[in-house]
């Protein structure tokens, strides 16, 4: 029995922002707004097994969230910048994180 794997040809164009480094506050907003659309897909699925692929996807993103919120708790600011010494993505968290 012979198999047979194609391969699609894209481009090789690519961009700045492709290689661009990705900020703590970055990943945190994408995570939110992965969370906000796997809510949005649990509460529209009807069947089992999509049901529980979003229930599987929720907890995995809220456990991402959870540990990059806590990564920019612990971030600090060096003092000569500012007189406070929490993170300012700290803000955009509290309100998950109480």
């Amino acid at each position: 029995m012979k198999t047979y794997f194609s391969q699609s040809i894209g481009t090789n164009d690519t961009t700045e922002e492709d290689y661009a480094p990705v900020t703590l506050k970055d990943s945190i907003e994408k995570t939110r707004q992965a969370l906000e659309i796997a809510y949005a897909g649990f509460d529209n699925a009807v069947e089992f097994d999509l049901i529980d692929s979003y229930i599987y996807q929720i907890n995995a993103l809220q456990k991402r969230y959870k540990h990059l919120a806590n990564l920019a708790a612990a971030e600090t600011i060096p003092e000569s910048n500012s007189s406070c010494k929490h993170s300012p993505v700290r803000s955009l968290v509290s309100h998950v994180l109480g």
